[in-house]
């Protein structure tokens, strides 16, 4: 196996020189930096990244905690997040919290003990507490889809009220008064905004929030599916439903059909989130669009800015403001 050594000679450099590309550091001319990858790549010669990792106190590693691992808004995310980090020379180690406030916290642990330089998280159940606690201890790390007021700066989310807001009133303005809403896990901050903000679009319109055309669904696609059939049981008098996030939309969409609503001409469905398959629905899904893939670009590049030093083209930013993508699956009626 070569050794650095051996890079050094046949680069005619010196180890010094060698150690500043292998460690990415900027002090080093393109006209060498070439010689010595040509070197590298000419006797095969691979960094020992435990060694580079004592000299830089670095591993290069950033860890990632999200709810799931399955569906496509986590996945999403998470592409976006290890194409960001790859691109820098940085690797990603992943977890799972499955909206578990131990799992979670035990997801972290397990991250910070694999020596991750920084953390990114998407959580759901450990405290704002826990989270200071941790910022305290000079752990850095970014946060998806939650804001912390003292940390407002490492945090990346959508305007989720907004969002509720937008969607209910884009079913309103077309005419809808009858309007059942699929919420998300009551104990999720982002299912809570939502409502609050379905809520809202209805005062403005005068409609009464009915507790009998609501029920919490799981952010799933069979909870989409469940809810609607309750729903219909409790009270089957609704024109449209509102669902608080598209996996259950689809779901929803499933149960409508077998309940025998024609979609839209009898039952008009949107959702939240604008996944890629909302394009692809029958009829195509009416949606408010939620940047993920944004905000975990965000959230990758704070990461690299702070811990790394890096410098990162283009604003970051924090907040974002949500759309209403206007589909099929929404019809107007007198």
């Amino acid at each position: 196996m070569a050794t650095i050594y051996e890079v050094a000679e046949l680069a005619k450099v010196s180890l010094a020189t060698v150690s500043r590309v292998i460690n990415g550091n900027v002090k080093v001319s393109p006209k060498t930096l070439e010689k010595v990858k040509a070197a590298m790549n000419e006797l095969g010669y691979r960094p020992n990244s435990i060694a580079q990792s004592l000299a830089s106190n670095r591993t290069n590693r950033v860890g990632v905690l999200v709810s799931e691992l399955s569906g496509p808004f986590f996945s999403n995310m998470l592409s976006i997040v290890e194409q960001e980090l790859r691109a820098a020379g940085k690797h990603a180690i992943i977890a799972a919290g499955h909206s578990d406030e131990n799992s979670e916290k035990e997801g972290i642990e397990f991250l910070l003990s694999c020596r991750c330089d920084a953390l990114i998280l998407h959580i759901d159940c450990v405290s704002d507490e826990y989270l200071l606690d941790l910022h305290k201890q000079d752990v850095p790390f970014s946060i998806i889809n939650h804001k912390i007021d003292a940390l407002s700066d490492c945090c990346f989310s959508v305007d989720n009220e907004m969002g509720g807001y937008l969607a209910a009133k884009a079913v309103l303005a077309a005419g809808h008064r009858k309007i059942a809403y699929i919420s998300g896990p009551s104990f999720k901050e982002d299912a809570q905004l939502r409502l609050a903000g379905h809520k809202r679009a209805l005062a403005e319109f005068n409609v009464e929030f009915q507790e009998d055309l609501h029920c919490t669904g799981n952010y799933q696609e069979e909870g989409g599916k469940q809810a609607l059939h309750t729903i219909y049981k409790q009270n089957p008098d609704f024109t449209a439903v509102v669902c608080a996030n598209d996996e259950m939309a689809v779901g929803a969409m499933f149960s409508a059909r077998e309940l025998g609503f024609s979609l839209p001409e009898s039952l008009s469905i949107a959702g939240f989130d604008d996944l890629i398959f909302a394009r692809y629905t029958y009829p195509t899904l009416a949606t408010v669009h939620n940047p993920i893939s944004d905000m975990g670009s965000m959230a990758a590049k704070w990461i690299l800015r702070e811990v790394y030093n890096q410098n990162i083209s283009g604003e970051l930013i924090n907040v974002f403001s949500p759309e209403f993508v206007m589909r099929r699956s929404l019809n107007r009626i007198s």
